[in-house]
């Protein structure tokens, strides 16, 4: 086994040394220049869409902004089906290409119905006695294709490329270290998109705005193909999500066999994808919570073959890892049901921001208006800055005074005290300008800075804090999967947060058209309730947790 092994690593090491290198830092570039292109493409899109879609498309105000929140949505779930097709048929690459390929096709639609008068309705005019039509259902059915593809493209390339540039490297450090410019360029390429681009859009309009997203579209897709040559392109291990069902299979199928005390009834040999190496698991594994599901690894008389070997039925019987993996999910699932109602807040209030900006004064000085779309920036601005903070600063001055690192579950507990706060400055500062425009007085839109800031703050602690803590807690199998679980929960947010603002609509007058005439203020209220009951509810869930190898 150990010159199997030896072998394997020498044919990698040749792999690596050879005339033309496969992984590594000369891959590197390809994936920055790709991940840089598309974050400028989508948030460019995306960021202003609830503007396009009121100006250009004659759509209500709440209506756009729950189009916007299911674009999100998607866009936000569609990566955990990429990684699953990607683990289990075709390889990162492939996806990864693939969804690069229809997110082209989809800002290539878009930005043809901003120059094609015919794929749009005519403008409504400033005469109140005209009605404004809406579009046609060809119209619609040309934008929807659009927005589709785009949630699809963005959503199947973003963490599916991700994943493959990690691979590139061997050492964790190496890989820290890409994920960290991953993430930095993620943030400045969008930071861009939602000040340049939205003013683009917004002031010399708008084929030029998504023209220059197409384009971003296609250099980072070509820049991604380029590096094809030089990727350490992984190999098909099989979907580590799919052994999760085989084990619920093998264990209702076992539900009325009696539990053994002794490991030697159990299955504790696993053979790798390659073959190579056999690990045998201690009896200690096997764990006692959770233990309707050790049936699953319970070896029974019908799994056994006539000449007393195990019958090879992966949905009858499966190794104790793999229970032990579905076990490990099971524990982690309160606190990931946590983090959607901390996002969902935030999901319904950067909706809510955008319209608010709308009928706000966005002047600074006399001749520069703030894009409504780019009031959003000021999140990405503060989580930037605060995450340098919260690195060099409070995390070494915090190491230094008790001694030892902050937890990922404490990191996050911050970030929902910030959350809360962000909401009840959003409830006064809207109960505020709601007086205003009782008396025809326009508030400046900076006053919605403060709330975004608090956002900003809140990122930078639950942010990295789950991303280290699904990292650290999930099965090594499930790696990858644990940064689409991120982005799957975001999603659910985001559905979670049309469905909730489409319940307010239907219960009270609070959401109307015109939030002039309505009591957004209350909408706020009504998410620091529900903030606050979430937030007692992850102290209860992290008071239970325990950490595993930590």
């Amino acid at each position: 086994m150990d010159s199997k092994l030896s072998s394997a690593s020498s044919k990698e090491e040749q792999s690596l040394s050879s005339g033309r290198k496969h992984g590594g830092w000369i891959s590197f570039p390809f994936f920055i220049g790709m991940v840089g292109g598309f974050s400028l493409a989508n948030a460019g899109i995306v960021g202003n869409l609830i503007v396009y879609l009121i100006r250009e498309f004659n759509i209500k105000s709440i209506n756009a902004a729950q189009i916007v929140n299911v674009v999100s949505g998607s866009t936000n779930l569609i990566p955990l089906v990429a990684a699953i097709v990607a683990d289990s048929f075709f390889g990162s690459f492939s996806v990864a290409f693939a969804s690069s390929c229809v997110a082209l096709l989809g800002t290539i639609i878009l930005f043809l119905t901003s120059t094609i008068n015919s794929l749009k309705p005519n403008p409504c005019s400033n005469d109140s006695s005209i009605i404004c039509k809406p579009p046609t259902g060809i119209q619609y059915t040309v934008l929807y294709i659009s927005i589709v593809l785009i949630s699809i493209g963005f959503g199947g390339s973003r963490f599916t490329a991700a994943s493959l540039g990690a691979n590139q490297f061997d050492k964790p450090e190496h890989q820290g270290t890409f994920f960290n410019w991953f993430f930095f360029t993620f943030y400045v390429a969008s930071g861009v998109a939602l000040t340049g681009v939205v003013y683009l859009e917004d002031n010399l309009g708008w084929a030029l705005g998504f023209g220059i997203c197409a384009l971003a579209t296609f250099v980072g897709t070509v820049v991604f193909l380029l590096g094809y040559r030089f990727y350490r392109v992984d190999e098909l291990r099989g979907s580590a999500v799919l052994d999760l069902g085989r084990v619920f299979v093998a264990s209702i199928r076992k539900w009325k066999c009696n539990l053994s005390s002794r490991v030697e009834d159990y299955y504790t040999n696993t053979t790798t994808s390659h073959d190579v190496m056999v690990q045998m698991l201690p009896p200690a594994t096997l764990g006692k919570r959770f233990r309707f599901f050790n049936r699953a690894a319970l070896i029974t008389d019908a799994d056994l073959q006539s000449d007393g070997s195990i019958k090879k039925s992966s949905w009858r019987l499966c190794t104790i890892q793999q229970v032990e993996d579905l076990k490990k999910i099971i524990g982690i699932l309160p606190l990931w049901t946590s983090s959607i109602f901390l996002a969902t807040p935030i999901a319904i209030q950067s909706s809510l921001t955008v319209l608010q900006a709308l009928v706000m004064d966005r002047s600074l000085g006399s001749h520069f208006k703030i894009p409504p779309g780019s009031v959003l920036v000021i999140v990405l601005i503060s989580t930037s800055i605060f995450l340098t903070i919260v690195d060099r600063v409070l995390l070494p001055g915090w190491h230094k005074v008790t001694g030892k690192s902050p937890m990922p579950l404490q990191r996050i507990g911050v970030g929902h005290v910030f959350n809360v706060l962000s909401m009840v400055v959003s409830a006064l500062v809207e109960s505020k300008r709601l007086k205003l425009a009782h008396r025809h007085v326009d508030m400046s839109v900076l006053w919605l800075f403060p709330q975004l800031v608090l956002v900003g703050i809140g990122e930078a602690f639950h942010f990295p804090g789950q991303v280290t803590f699904y990292y650290q807690q999930f099965p090594q199998s499930l790696r990858s999967t644990s940064t689409a679980m991120i982005s799957m929960l975001i999603g659910i947010a985001f559905y979670l947060s049309t469905a909730l603002i489409d319940q307010v609509r239907r219960s009270t007058h609070w959401l109307p058209d015109d939030i002039n005439h309505g009591k957004v203020d209350n909408v706020y209220w009504m998410l620091v309730l529900f903030g606050g009951i979430n937030f007692v509810y992850y102290l209860l869930c992290s008071a239970f947790y325990k950490y595993d190898n930590v």
